[in-house]
């Protein structure tokens, strides 16, 4: 299962600093002028997890799996992109594919950096976005109304589908995205984001980039993001771009002692992987063998088949039981034969609903 992140924000915020040190490479051009990323970058970025770690330690594998993300970095959105301002709205499909955003709002001060704007406006950069964001969606579903008033015509099932684009549509008009849409768990509401992908429906966690200084105590700009997520109920990390970035070519060791000096526990980039994933309600569990220790994503309230299905279809198809220990007690005990011994290893069935974390191994037959 594949979880994919778009990275968005008003040019020159960061963004593609940020990717740079996402991915460990310098992939995308980080310059000093607007739209120097042209085309989309993506990259494949693994979920860090130290429960790998440990199952590695105990197992002695051939080969190691995370759990992944996929980045895609795109391009800096200006006021009017849905209209073809800037780069136009070429970008904004991009952004559709993703299943979350993350929006970088700088927020520092720096005269050497190039500002859309006059100097950082958190508030007024973070609605341009928005802004812009809604007007495509609701260009998007204007074009699929029309359409959809002329099918109804000789086909009146459409109707509950048309009635409910055209609700979604003033409440476009009102200025408020489909995540607040009052209706978003009926039928008719799905079948519709499925095929438009609403970009406005997508989690969003704001990615606050501050200089070294802001990495401490919130600075006035920090602040106003975190009154604008807690309106909408997104999470927010505050991250020093310029710095993640510099800790690319750092050991893990020197990586980790330099984190305990700024008195985190994990890096900003380490945080928007993690709360991308917990975002989207996907949890993970593995299965441990000689050959490989691998990470596997699933949805949160995943069954077993289902968990199974993950690694082949024949897997669900065929799914007799599961073989399950929970992370915890496979470490305790060392292992399979130690968890086997212990009588903490379990057989479930169909019903069972997998934890974040379980070690399992699957019996089926097709």
């Amino acid at each position: 299962m594949a979880l994919s992140i778009g990275i968005v924000g008003l040019p020159n915020v960061g963004k593609s600093t940020t990717f740079n040190a996402l991915t460990k490479a310098q992939n995308a051009e980080a310059a000093n002028y607007p739209f120097c990323t042209i085309e989309p970058n993506k990259a494949i970025v693994p979920v860090p997890d130290t429960r790998i770690d440990a199952l590695v330690e105990i197992v002695k594998p051939q080969r190691v799996q995370y759990a992944t993300v996929e980045f895609v970095d795109i391009a800096g959105l200006v006021k009017g992109a849905s209209t073809g301002e800037g780069l136009g709205n070429q970008f904004l499909g991009n952004i559709r594919e993703t299943s979350a955003i993350v929006h970088v709002v700088r927020c520092f001060e720096d005269e050497n950096i190039i500002h859309v704007n006059a100097k950082p406006d958190p508030k007024e950069d973070i609605e341009t976005i928005q802004t812009e964001l809604l007007l495509a969606d609701l260009q998007q579903l204007e074009k699929r109304i029309e359409k959809l008033r002329k099918q109804v015509r000789t086909d009146k099932k459409l109707q509950p589908q048309l009635d409910m684009a055209e609700a979604l549509a003033k409440h476009f008009e009102a200025a408020n995205p489909a995540s607040s849409f009052p209706d978003r768990d009926s039928d008719a509401y799905r079948e519709l984001e499925q095929e438009m992908k609403f970009i406005t429906a997508k989690t969003v966690i704001y990615a606050v980039n501050v200089d070294e200084d802001g990495l401490g105590e919130d600075n006035p700009y920090v602040a106003i993001v975190r009154e604008i997520a807690a309106k909408e109920n997104a999470e927010v990390v505050k991250l020093c771009a310029k710095m993640e970035e510099e800790m690319v070519d750092m050991s893990d060791e020197e990586r980790q002692e330099f984190l305990t000096d700024l008195g985190a526990e994990e890096s900003g980039l380490d945080q928007v992987i993690h709360k991308g994933f917990r975002a989207l309600g996907l949890i993970a569990y593995f299965t441990a063998g000689v050959k490989e220790v691998r990470a596997w994503t699933i949805h949160d309230g995943d069954t077993a088949p289902q968990a199974a299905g993950v690694i082949h279809t024949d897997f669900e198809r065929g799914f007799i039981r599961a073989e399950v220990t929970a992370y915890d007690a496979y470490v305790q005990h060392k292992g399979e034969a130690g968890a086997k011994a212990a009588g903490v290893m379990r057989v479930e069935g169909k019903e069972y609903v997998v934890k974040d974390g379980d070690v399992m191994h699957f019996r089926f037959n097709v």
